[in-house]
């Protein structure tokens, strides 16, 4: 590439760049203002940076109580995703014929149904068997998450030659040894992908636990967040603080592994 192509890619880059951190610019500043200097104006920089909306959140949100209850649903679904759907790519990509490549297309195309067209059905069918608490909720995420999970890790798996499995086979490896101590090591940067991704998603999900998780002290943060807005007020400071708080784990997160995610991605699309 031309050095004078250089500078004007560098400046889209830049204006790019300010336009996706236009949010988090708002977000932040408007977190530490009070509410009538929100409404006065949400681009002018605070009169002075109090922790106030901060620990005020913090309580009413009861943040350690919400902050382990998403961590552990979070946490939990992301594994279970990921055990089930490396196990069914790896099936679906060493076992070739019709109804595998069914299957697969199959999970593709369940990515492509709104969750809006199930919920009802979904949750008067949870409710009959008493399924409506955490690990209902569980479960309900490994079935929404795996499409897209199988689907990542199904054109990793297709780039493995099969001659790996042929000699762990040989050693005495059983099916399930060569796919555990052989075959998921080498899945490292595409589990990483898997498992940020629907850590975000999870993390950031109002919709599900709002209508899953209805008992007191079981809410989520996101869950919590709504009484942040009543019927007659909407205590925009506390909530942008809230938000802030609970941003802060999936951006840490995400930092520290954002060269796996990447590498991830365009292994398991390109393959």
């Amino acid at each position: 590439m031309g050095r004078k192509y250089r500078l004007p890619l560098e400046i889209i880059g830049i204006i790019l760049a300010l336009i996706w951190l236009s949010p988090f610019y708002l977000l932040i500043i408007n977190s530490f203002k009070t509410k009538r200097e929100i409404f006065g104006n949400t681009l002018k920089w605070p009169e002075s940076f109090n922790l106030d909306n901060y620990i005020e959140a913090f309580r009413e949100l009861d943040f350690l109580r919400t902050f382990f209850n998403s961590v552990l649903i979070t946490v939990i679904s992301v594994a279970v995703i990921i055990i089930f759907s490396s196990m069914a790519a790896y099936a679906l990509s060493r076992n070739k014929g019709k109804m595998s490549a069914f299957l697969f297309m199959l999970f593709v195309g369940a990515m492509l149904i709104p969750f809006q067209s199930v919920m009802i059905p979904l949750i008067s069918l949870f409710g009959k068997f008493d399924m409506l608490n955490r690990p209902g909720i569980i479960f309900m995420y490994l079935g929404f998450g795996c499409s897209l999970s199988i689907f990542l890790y199904h054109g990793v798996l297709s780039g493995i030659p099969r001659a790996l499995d042929e000699a762990a086979t040989i050693d005495g490896c059983n099916k399930f040894q060569v796919f555990w101590y052989i075959i998921f090591p080498m899945l490292k940067p595409i589990t990483v992908t898997v498992a940020i991704l629907n850590t975000i998603w999870i993390w950031n999900d109002y919709l599900l636990p709002s209508l899953v998780i209805n008992q007191e002290g079981m809410e989520t943060i996101p869950l919590r967040m709504f009484f942040f807005f009543g019927e007659y007020t909407k205590q925009w400071h506390l909530a942008l603080a809230g938000l802030t708080l609970a941003s802060i784990p999936v951006i840490i997160a995400y930092f520290f592994a954002q060269r796996e995610i990447i590498k991830g991605v365009s292994e398991g699309s390109v393959k």
